[in-house]
């Protein structure tokens, strides 16, 4: 155990220490407007349904392997993906509007 006298010095300039830290505000949000595109392929690329379809239509880009036309193929993908976009974009907007009632909200100090 560790005993410091109290001589008053650190309780001086106690609103510079203040400013160093960061700010006690909620965020839930897992994307940024900017990085919302590949953070979410990125994410849908994880799930091994996405992954076999993205496989499947690579392999049919190829003329010997070509089983229905290019565009049929990508069509599961690209509808799946794109409900997935939607609704994690609509999640994270709700998310977002959440954080941002609750950040600025008014509280009460009570002092001692």
């Amino acid at each position: 155990r560790i005993v410091l006298p109290d001589n008053g010095r650190q309780w001086k300039d106690w609103k510079q220490p203040s400013t160093v830290y960061s700010r006690n505000r909620i965020q839930t949000t897992k994307y940024k407007w900017s990085t919302f595109l590949p953070q979410n392929l990125l994410r849908q690329f994880r799930r091994l349904g996405n992954l076999y379809f993205f496989f499947l239509v690579v392999l049919n880009w190829f003329p010997q392997v070509e089983v229905f036309h290019r565009e049929i193929t990508m069509l599961p993908l690209v509808v799946v993906l794109l409900a997935s976009m939607i609704k994690d974009a609509i999640e994270d907007y709700r998310k977002y509007q959440y954080d941002k009632t609750i950040n600025f909200t008014k509280t009460r100090v009570y002092d001692k």
